[in-house]
């Protein structure tokens, strides 16, 4: 594990960055740390009125954020694709994605678990992420140095009995990390993946149900890593599964 790091005050200034699950524990305190270091944000959620509680604490902290509301469960390649023309049109262009969005229903037993639960949390956990991913690395790619931050799970963990669909796809989207590096690494589009330590979020709510949520951090804890991937600074971790300590 590497410390912790402490971006600079202005990390982000004048970086247009796209959140998705916006609203959720690790995404709504990213929001609000990447706004108060200077970026304009794109708040991607499927509920507006979460989303525009995220929009008014980033207002006043930080640049005004967009709002982006869709269902990444439902969307197609097309729906990425007008969602990247927009970015570009109406910012300049996009500096950043950082992938919050997580379905994870709880523990269960892979035979007993609904085909329609299966295959949407692939979808929302892994497939979704590379086809937005996909329609936004041109308008990414024209704004120059630029960042692509996936959130993974430690795979000791969530590779085990029960862990089901979720555990699946984290897996694969450490894979689709490490093969989207090799085919990025010599351009401007720099990928890499943040690997939080426990915190408090649905996830660990849904599959600790027993566990104190004092015994884990906020997420507020990895907030740091989150601008500094996401910043120039974060090229030093590029290509890597990064998971932080704080000292």
């Amino acid at each position: 594990m590497s410390p912790m790091p402490a971006p600079a005050a202005d990390a982000l200034a004048g970086r247009n960055i796209l959140i998705t699950g916006a609203y959720g524990g690790l995404g709504e305190a990213a929001a609000r740390a990447c706004g108060q270091a200077g970026a304009t944000l794109i708040l991607l959620g499927r509920k507006v009125p979460k989303l525009s509680r995220v929009y008014d604490a980033v207002k006043a902290i930080g640049p005004e954020p967009l709002l982006y509301p869709l269902d990444m469960a439902g969307a197609d390649p097309a729906d990425y694709e007008t969602m990247a023309d927009r970015i570009g049109a109406e910012l300049g262009g996009l500096h950043g994605i950082l992938h919050c969005a997580t379905e994870f229903p709880g523990l269960a037993p892979l035979e007993s678990t609904p085909p329609a639960d299966f295959v949407r949390q692939i979808h929302v956990n892994l497939s979704a992420a590379w086809l937005m991913t996909q329609a936004c690395l041109p308008v990414l790619r024209r704004s120059g140095d630029s960042a692509v931050v996936f959130v993974g799970d430690d795979l000791s963990r969530v590779n085990r009995a029960y862990w089901g669909a979720y555990g699946v796809a984290k897996a694969g989207l450490q894979a689709l990390t490490r093969l989207l590096h090799e085919e990025t690494e010599n351009g401007p589009v720099r990928v890499s993946m943040l690997e939080p330590g426990p915190m408090r979020s649905a996830v660990r709510n849904r599959a600790y149900v027993e566990e104190a949520a004092t015994l884990c951090p906020p997420p507020t804890r990895y907030a740091p890593a989150c601008v500094h991937l996401l910043s120039p600074a974060g090229i030093a971790q590029r290509g890597q599964v990064y998971a932080p300590r704080q000292d």
